[in-house]
């Protein structure tokens, strides 16, 4: 919270535990990421193909991501007021994910270029938008990276 001055309560030091709290939400969710994208390294693959479990696991992975990167990124901040690229890397963050999922879910919501499948099929259109999905998030994190005092002085 900052003062009518616009000094934080925080006395302009970082919170550490909210940046280790939104570090370790990131961390659990590269965990569960990878038992998406990867069961075998953890002895759990039983399919062929990438089916809608599989997508759905590392979907909830990159969500657990998206929401500590932005929970330690944010913290960062130490209580000052976000820039105007800080908020455009929420939305970069947001709509990244939204992608993502809409891509790695087409056979699922049926739009496919494709015949429905009875077993949905993780295709390598799918996977490029996932990849712009995740170039978008990965876009909006590097936003909302405050920045150094340094350069906050020089500019006063």
């Amino acid at each position: 919270m900052t003062t009518p001055t616009g000094i934080s309560e925080t006395n302009g030091r970082i919170p550490r535990d909210r940046v280790y709290f939104g570090l370790l939400i990131a961390v659990l969710g590269f965990i569960v990421f990878l038992f998406g994208a990867k069961p075998d390294w953890f002895g759990q693959d039983r399919s062929p193909v990438v089916g809608f479990v599989q997508i759905t696991v590392f979907l909830i992975g990159l969500a657990f991501i998206c929401l500590g990167g932005y929970l330690g990124l944010a913290a960062l901040w130490a209580g000052q007021e976000k820039s105007i690229a800080a908020d455009i890397g929420l939305r970069l963050i947001s709509t990244g994910y939204v992608i993502a999922v809409f891509t790695g879910m087409a056979d699922i919501f049926g739009a496919t270029i494709a015949d429905t499948p009875k077993v949905p099929f993780f295709g390598p259109w799918q996977a490029v938008g996932v990849q712009i999905g995740m170039g978008l998030i990965a876009l909006g994190m590097i936003l909302v990276v405050p920045p150094s005092q340094t350069q906050k002085t020089e500019t006063e």
